[in-house]
């Protein structure tokens, strides 16, 4: 068990140092082993950090949660910036912090994760600019402990074994579900694990507690009757967020706002379609449809602004980090938000 709980900075520092792991859909949207890594979008592959875009690829990182792999499916933004010349790259991710350090290899343009992955971004000098967020979704998270498990309470959590994504949006909520507890992240094992092989770990026992995020925690609960002891309800929002590099933003602007605007569609397409949206995305996520639609149902989809009061909320969290060693210094949100305006417009 790679079970490695004491919050040092090294390992956290890890996530942004030498490779990261892609899989699913590469340029050309063919299938690829689950376990493979995209070599196509390895730095070497990309010119380093250097956008290109000016080559007529624009290379969109996704996970299988969010709106980016509805807007993949739907394929509006690829028809949309095919008219102007460019070819989109799909390129699919285990999680947030994969996804990041990606970026920060300079191998993604665009991306989208939770509220935690970016903080430790900005703090190993990932070139990113925070674009736009979805509303908040404090019942996308959960910790999850099987059916049969003595534990009811986050409380029951001391002492037990928890599997989790490194640097994920879970990490967060669940620091501050154990301190609304009593507890500390101290008093707890934490394994941390990708989502496909923390399920494979909590299925077999070999952990107690599984923090993970939707469409993967209502799978775990329909498949194998997981039961949720605590979400992010009272203790964060839990948004998601829309990023692109530095470069990018300012080299192409009309590519960001096509994003940006492709998102939106995408967004008021789901709200309308919530079955439909499963019943598309099931085959591509191998999860079964009724699992996808109740991941749909709890939540409500729209791009909005970065305001001044998320700046402050995700300030919150780089401080928490901060005091608790996570990253080596002080970042300041505010420094990495893009200052464009949204001008919303149908595509393709």
């Amino acid at each position: 068990m790679l079970n490695r709980r004491p919050w040092k900075l090294a390992a956290y520092a890890a996530i942004f140092a030498g490779g990261f792991l892609a899989v699913g859909c590469g340029a050309e949207g063919h299938s690829q082993s689950s376990n493979a890594v995209d070599t196509s979008v390895q730095p070497s592959a990309a010119s380093g950090s250097a956008s290109t875009a000016t080559h007529g690829v624009v290379r969109i990182g996704y996970q299988l949660d969010g709106t980016d792999i509805i807007l993949k499916a739907k394929k509006w933004l690829d028809q949309a910036l095919q008219k102007k010349g460019y070819r989109v790259q799909w390129i699919q991710f285990v999680g947030g912090p994969q996804l990041l350090q990606a970026m920060n290899a300079g191998a993604i343009d665009f991306g989208e994760t939770g509220d935690a992955p970016p903080i430790f971004a900005q703090a190993a000098g990932t070139p990113l600019l925070y674009l736009a967020h979805e509303p908040a979704d404090p019942k996308g998270e959960a910790i999850l402990v099987p059916a049969n498990s003595p534990i009811h309470t986050v409380k029951d959590l001391k002492g037990k074994t928890i599997a989790l994504n490194k640097g994920s949006n879970v990490e967060y909520m669940l620091v501050q579900q154990l301190k609304k507890a009593g507890l500390s992240i101290h008093d707890v094992t934490l394994d941390f694990l990708t989502p496909p092989n923390a399920r494979a770990a909590f299925e077999a026992g070999k952990v107690d507690a599984w923090a993970i995020w939707d469409p993967y925690e209502s799978s775990a609960e329909n498949a194998i009757h997981a039961r949720a002891i605590a979400d992010g309800t009272g203790v964060t929002n839990n948004y998601q967020f829309y990023y692109v590099t530095r470069q990018f933003a300012k080299q192409h602007p009309d590519v960001v706002q096509d994003y940006l605007s492709g998102l939106a569609q995408a967004d008021g397409w789901v709200n309308q379609h919530k079955l439909d949206t499963a019943k598309l995305l099931a085959p591509q996520m191998d999860i079964d449809v009724t699992s996808l639609y109740e991941s749909f149902t709890k939540h409500s989809f729209g791009i909005e602004p970065i305001t001044k009061d998320i700046v402050n909320e995700q300030q919150s969290i780089a401080d928490e980090f901060y005091q608790l060693g996570l990253i080596p210094q002080p970042i300041r949100v505010q420094d990495d938000v893009w200052q464009g305006t949204f001008h919303l417009h149908k595509i393709p």
